[in-house]
């Protein structure tokens, strides 16, 4: 017997959850309420999977799992919004994909000419030209190290995992970076927002509904027996890949036009907790 088909067979009664953190599991503090930490405790517990399935990079997400008390047997987790698929038992990765840098140096020509804080990442650090109000806003969440360069591309010894545009108080010149990166590339590059004031980069083959259908066909795991839970623009493909896609009550309109099914409550009383139960403890 093949080992995907001991894989398959193992898994085939298990439920998994692809849950996104910011806006999602996390309240806006990011921490996880106790009420939704032990409804994740209890179907850990009966044999169910989480896989956290972020646009933060690993670090970042790792903090957070340490803090809130995350780790659950065998966890594994997806990051920098689909690109790299970390094994935490392992300490390594289990899949991932990273942005080519000739498209990076087009988006940080792109940024710049659109007057736009850019920034990458090495595998522990972020990297961008100078400290600003950008940078300073997007630490108070992500505590990684910064790393200041006149050239950020240049800086980097492997192709990363994203870029990461951010304005804070003007989307529109974000929109015209999106299209001017869209066209140049036609297709290599994924540009999303996670937000209206997050503009993210990452390679096409990736994003977070290609890495849960990866993850599934790896574990054996039927589709119909996935769901996964977001809010933000980032989230659709994965909503649209799962079994069942879970919009957030908090989730944007376009987010809940592309979920089976809306939480009661948001991000800051339970929702995402509500839905757990109701779906996957209860069965439905």
């Amino acid at each position: 017997m093949t080992e995907g088909k001991n894989a398959e067979e193992k898994n085939a009664g298990t439920k998994i959850l692809f849950s996104d953190m910011d806006g999602t599991l996390l309240k806006n503090d990011s921490t996880v309420s106790p009420e939704t930490k032990q409804v994740l405790d209890r179907m850990t517990a009966a044999g169910h999977r989480l896989v956290l399935t972020s646009g933060r990079p690993l670090d970042s997400m790792l903090e957070v799992m340490e803090q809130e008390g995350l780790f659950y047997p065998d966890t594994l987790l997806i990051a920098y919004n689909g690109s790299l698929t970390w094994d935490c038992t392992a300490q390594a990765p289990l899949f991932s994909l990273p942005l080519p840098l000739d498209i990076c140096r087009g988006i940080a020509d792109a940024a710049r000419r659109h007057g736009v804080h850019y920034q990458t990442y090495t595998d522990h650090e972020i990297v961008c030209e100078k400290e600003d109000e950008e940078l300073r806003y997007y630490r108070r969440r992500i505590h990684l190290p910064v790393l200041l360069s006149p050239d950020p591309v240049s800086a980097l010894t492997a192709p990363p995992y994203k870029m990461h545009a951010i304005h804070l108080t003007d989307h529109e010149r974000l929109e015209a970076l999106k299209a001017d990166v869209e066209e140049r590339f036609n297709g290599r590059v994924t540009v999303q927002f996670s937000n209206d004031q997050y503009l993210e980069f990452f390679h096409s083959g990736s994003g977070k509904g290609s890495a849960i259908l990866q993850l599934l066909r790896h574990l054996g795991i039927p589709v119909e027996n996935s769901f996964s839970a977001g809010d933000a623009p980032n989230d659709i493909s994965m909503l649209q890949a799962a079994g069942c896609g879970i919009a957030m009550k908090n989730a944007d309109p376009e987010v809940k036009e592309s979920a089976d099914y809306i939480t009661r409550f948001d991000n800051e009383h339970d929702g995402l907790a509500d839905a757990v139960a109701l779906l996957i403890l209860n069965g439905g």
